[in-house]
């Protein structure tokens, strides 16, 4: 790289594919849209990425230009929540967006400084690396950090295997969503030091799907190298999908769209996406639902992903990474938010049971008596989001800290958001994804503070914490209490609240629980 020229207005940067003309934010360089990969339509739809193509003249990095397609896919939500994390990707959706958005201070000017590479959630299916949230210029300002955001292959383009139907060229195509992220990571390491990034300290960091992909990265033998700590908020993943139960998904699009593999390259994009739902009811829930979420996800091929993740212990091959932990109090308060029994808390307690009994089984009766004791004040609505946020999201960043953590080599440290926001009466308390602003620095931008100051104050500890663990690979600032690296004998836990403060084993009745229902 070289050749860098700031305007008055615009910075102007040369890559090895073409010039950027980038935008400034926040007093903030932004580069958005940037690519790393070459389109994936047509013809290499589904196949794995390839270097971008290199333009000429001047390419403006100034706006957003695309998302993954995801037609369709998001989960809905009530009115009143639609804005609540502030203004969304307005972007169209595009076969022709494995981009990357950077963030950075200053171009090509020898700082070395640490570089942080978000992961956006979505359960590997939606979601987008772009949007006022996760505008990443507060971070840089803070720390004096490099921040880059990744756009990649989602759903049935990302994850469809094909690797027993269609010719070799495709054998990879049931990861080509998360190869996408390691060609990102493989351009952060190329590029990233003429944005002012170090390439030798780099945290790659997701919410939800986003930390599923962390997860997914620690165990893919092409990513080592590419990342030097972790941060898993609210996304921990256990297990994928076996070759089997991809194989069955692969028929049931191939059934849903009444063709054979050799066509799926020509189906019109809207049609492709309307195959989703479908060929995901058709193949029915995993055995392990609690654990193996994503239908349309990665799939343990025994190449690019060898070995489970986190099953049946952590791989040895992330040993050394550094990992920041944790999730939200009240994860599964916006999942339930558009059912009005529990929006409005007039949930019974027949209802109750027949909900838990979907997650416990028999053990339901058991498992509302065990939250009921240690949360009496709680009525129905609010022990099943307890109940459901511990069974769906806590068990799994539990299992993930304590089998990383077995392997006694690099830290681990796991936290708790618990403060709750009080937009809408409280109803949503600590909901899933609300730590996302919070850790960008952003929350001016969204809804979810409700004028409250010790949200910004909490949101400047995180960002701190967040900054501070990727710097240094421990995540303990003068603004915090000291923060013990984990273990099963204690389960130090730093809570993120009003008052942050270290507790050893929070809410240990329903992780005893859930432990002896899903492992024992």
């Amino acid at each position: 790289m070289a050749n860098d020229v700031m305007t008055t207005e615009r910075p102007l940067i040369e890559t090895p594919a073409g010039k950027l003309r980038g935008t400034v934010i926040d007093g903030i360089l932004a580069f958005k849209s940037v690519p790393y990969a070459a389109t994936t339509a047509g013809a290499a739809r589904f196949l794995p990425p390839s270097p971008p193509q290199p333009w000429a003249g001047i390419r403006d990095a100034g706006e957003y230009t695309g998302h993954a397609p995801q037609i369709g896919l998001r989960p809905a939500s009530r009115p009143e929540l639609a804005d609540l994390y502030g203004i969304g990707d307005t972007s169209p959706p595009s076969e022709d967006s494995l981009t990357v958005n950077v963030w950075t201070p200053a171009l090509n000017d020898g700082a070395k400084r640490p570089v942080m590479v978000w992961l956006h959630g979505g359960a590997f299916s939606y979601g987008t690396g772009n949007g006022e949230r996760t505008r990443g210029s507060r971070l840089c300002k803070r720390g004096d950090f490099v921040v880059v955001c990744v756009n990649h292959r989602l759903n049935i383009l990302g994850f469809l295997d094909l690797s027993s139907v269609a010719g070799p060229e495709y054998a990879t195509s049931g990861n080509a969503g998360m190869l996408d992220i390691v060609a990102a990571l493989e351009w952060v390491r190329d590029n990233i030091s003429a944005f002012g990034g170090d390439p030798d300290c780099v945290t790659i960091f997701g919410e939800s799907g986003g930390g599923g992909k962390v997860c997914t990265l620690m165990a893919m033998p092409a990513a080592q190298g590419l990342f030097h700590r972790a941060i898993v908020q609210s996304g921990a993943v256990v297990l994928h999908r076996s070759r089997d139960r991809a194989a069955k998904l692969t028929d049931a699009v191939l059934r849903e769209l009444a063709i054979t593999p050799a066509g799926l390259q020509d189906v019109p994009l809207a049609r492709l996406m309307a195959a989703v739902g479908p060929a995901q009811k058709a193949l029915g829930p995993s055995q392990k639902p609690l654990f193996d979420r994503y239908p349309f996800g990665p799939v343990v091929d025994g190449t690019i992903l060898p070995r489970q993740p986190y099953s049946p212990d952590a791989t040895a091959l992330s040993a050394h990474i550094p990992l920041l932990i944790g999730d939200m109090k009240d994860e599964s308060a916006s999942f339930v938010a558009t059912d009005d029994k529990m929006w409005f808390r007039t949930l019974d307690e027949t209802e109750l049971h027949a909900r838990v009994t979907h997650l416990a089984g028999p053990q339901a009766a058991r498992t509302i008596a065990t939250y009921r004791a240690a949360n009496p004040a709680m009525n129905p609505a609010e022990l099943l989001i307890a109940i459901r946020t511990d069974a769906e999201f806590r068990i799994r960043s539990l299992t993930v800290a304590e089998r990383q953590a077995a392997l006694q080599s690099a830290p681990v440290f796991m936290y708790a958001f618990e403060w709750e926001t009080p937009v809408h009466e409280g109803r949503l308390k600590s909901p899933h994804a609300l730590d996302v602003p919070f850790t960008f620095d952003t929350l001016d931008l969204t809804r979810a503070h409700g004028d409250r100051p010790d949200a910004f104050h909490l949101s400047a500890t995180m960002a701190e914490t967040w900054i501070n663990f990727a710097r240094t690979g421990r995540p303990s600032h003068p603004n915090l209490p000291p923060w013990p690296a984990y273990d099963t004998k204690t389960r130090p836990t730093m809570i993120l609240d009003t008052d942050c403060h270290v507790t050893n084993d929070p809410r240990a009745e329903g992780r005893k629980l859930w432990q002896e229902l899903t492992m024992g």
